[in-house]
């Protein structure tokens, strides 16, 4: 008996290491519009797009106002009327505002939750003219 339980242990470890396992890792930012360091017109609505599904109650973004032109030492300033909410597609977060962005330089702060359940951040800058 003995012996019959370390063959079973042993065949359930090469089991165990032999069978593909499922690849799990972050949710990395592959697109976004308008793009990293770009410059756009008219901006009501910023898309972040990732590598996989996001976990929509622990992923979320933030609009902060940066710099404003004819403003040397603007101090940042969080944008109000400005939603953030998981795309329809699941792996993206799309931020929206009723009126065009002023002027300046942006930056989006995220935060996503993938497969995995860990917490990544990071952030997006670009510019409206």
């Amino acid at each position: 008996m003995r012996i019959l339980s370390k063959i079973a242990l042993s065949l359930a470890a090469v089991i165990a290491f032999a069978a593909p396992g499922v690849a799990v890792a972050h949710p990395k930012l592959v697109s976004a519009s308008p793009a990293a360091n770009a410059s756009a017109k008219g901006v009501t609505r910023i898309a972040l797009k990732f590598s996989e599904r996001l976990t929509p109650r622990l992923s979320g973004a933030t609009l902060t106002m940066t710099g404003m032109p004819g403003m040397a030492n603007h101090p940042d300033m969080k944008m109000t009327g400005v939603n953030a909410a998981i795309g329809s597609d699941g792996s993206s977060i799309v931020l929206t505002s009723a009126k065009p962005l002023p002027a300046g330089t942006y930056r989006v702060d995220w935060h996503v939750v993938g497969a995995d359940t860990h917490r990544i951040t990071g952030t997006h800058a670009f510019a409206v003219n």
